[in-house]
């Protein structure tokens, strides 16, 4: 399948990303798009993704355009420099999918690229390099410093102290900032798993394995905590002293809480039980992606600017659109997926609490959601599968048929069905992959796993 373009940026498989490719939609973006007259370069630690920079930085260069390189950093650390800036950027990274893809991020010096962008961009591939020459220049210390500085400040020494935090480093960028963000709060961060080679951690789907590691860590080292993130961090995983990961959207709800926001913007696959919380006024639900949480945000604070509004979607990708208050000091915004933000509030909270992780979110309303993919699953195939689900009730009724009557249904983004009872079923294929994802909401842990794991199994027999 040719490398893909969207919303989430470029990704396709590494022998297709070609030089005359990517310098294409480099070309593409910089007609396309503002970029203040800088460009700022980040990578993540896929083997591909040196060469992959190279290509960008030289298109960049050969526009006229200057290049701030700033190696290997987490893709919120390359926005957060590029926007103080007022410059745009390039994320060289193909997030959690496998080792032999990559793709490009696209900012703007506001932010992540919208839907009416990613059509702009498609509309100026094909041009011709303009054979200028932009200087190049090395922003690592200070993009990295920025992003860790954030943090520090905000948090302040005593935030973390005398927790014992694992970091399960593995190839993600952040694996280092991690650590040290951690220790400069007072916990001590115990290293944990890191790769030479890049390992595709999906937080949002964390294989049997992984999760066995986190229980096994947590035991032989005394943790109260395990974090890590996606390879270019912009997801966050968070677990409790047992090992048991905390859905990302139940991450968004604490981070919200902790910070005072007053309203929220999030996907409908999003846990529902924010609906039941005092402290939200305003609950948004949109589509699934970065892009349609952000346009949401926007409209709330175009409407008032003042507005203390937070975005965040299930894969736990948080954005802070107002100046929040932390344990130390002001939380300026972020309009990008961020993963630091959402580890280190409910850490924080709880702490401040006297409460372990798993106390915290037990304070929670009880819903409880679960999700999981199919890998390898065309998406023409999937498409056509899912289309057939949302149109025809006879299908619909067949196919769930063990689950129980449905009670309503919602077409926001994907299939999403209500049953009798409470249950909440998500069909969606991935926009960017070969993959077919299972959201599932119930009143317990173990029925929103087993939903995913039944429906997930029928989508195989029917596709696989």
């Amino acid at each position: 399948m040719p490398p893909k373009f969207g919303t989430s940026g470029l990704r396709g498989l590494v022998v297709d990303l070609t030089q005359e490719l990517v310098s294409d939609y480099t070309r593409a973006f910089l007609a396309a798009c503002p970029v203040g007259g800088a460009v700022y370069l980040g990578r993540d630690l896929r083997a591909s993704s040196p060469d992959i920079a190279a290509a960008v930085a030289g298109a960049v260069r050969g526009e006229g355009v200057d290049v701030v390189d700033c190696g290997v950093l987490p893709t919120p650390a390359l926005a957060l420099a590029a926007g103080q800036a007022k410059a745009g950027a390039i994320m060289v990274t193909g997030s959690h999918i496998p080792a032999d893809r990559n793709g490009l991020k696209f900012y703007t010096p506001s932010g992540e690229i919208s839907k009416e962008d990613e059509g702009a961009i498609n509309a100026n591939l094909g041009r011709a390099p303009a054979g200028g020459q932009g200087a190049l220049s090395d922003g690592a210390e200070a993009a990295v410093s920025a992003y860790s500085g954030r943090y520090r400040d905000a948090f302040g020494a005593d935030a973390l102290t005398g927790l014992r935090i694992g970091v399960y480093q593995h190839s993600s960028v952040a694996r280092d900032i991690m650590m040290e963000v951690i220790a400069a709060l007072g916990a001590t961060p115990v290293a944990l798993g890191r790769s030479d080679t890049f390992i595709p951690v999906d937080t949002e789907a964390l294989d049997p394995d992984t999760q066995t590691l986190l229980g096994g860590w947590c035991a032989e080292h005394g943790l109260d905590a395990v974090i890590s993130t996606d390879g270019d961090a912009d997801r966050p995983m968070l677990a409790n002293a047992q090992g048991q990961v905390i859905p990302g959207d139940v991450l968004g709800a604490l981070s919200a809480q902790s910070l005072g926001a007053r309203l929220i913007c999030t996907p409908v696959s999003s846990n529902s039980m924010i609906a039941q919380m005092s402290e939200f006024d305003e609950i948004t639900l949109t589509r699934i992606g970065s892009p349609f949480v952000i346009a949401a945000m926007e409209a709330v604070l175009g409407k008032d600017r003042d507005a203390s509004v937070v975005g965040y979607e299930a894969n736990g990708g948080f954005l802070l659109g107002f100046t929040a208050s932390g344990p130390a000091g002001p939380l300026a915004p972020l309009m990008t997926r961020d993963c630091l933000l959402p580890i280190l509030a409910p850490l924080a909270m709880a702490r401040a609490a006297g409460q372990s992780l798993s106390e915290l979110v037990a304070s929670l309303p009880p819903r409880f959601t679960a999700a999981d993919r199919l890998q390898g699953i065309a998406t023409e195939n999937s498409k056509a599968f899912l289309a057939e689900l949302q149109q025809d009730a006879e299908a619909r009724a067949a196919f769930f048929a063990e689950t129980g009557s449905e009670s309503g249904v919602d077409l926001t983004d994907g299939l999403r069905v209500t049953f009798d009872g409470g249950d909440v079923v998500h069909l969606r294929p991935s926009g960017n992959a070969p993959e077919f994802r299972c959201y599932a909401e119930a009143a317990s842990f173990e029925r929103a796993q087993s939903l995913v794991q039944r429906h997930l199994g029928k989508i195989a027999d029917k596709l696989g």
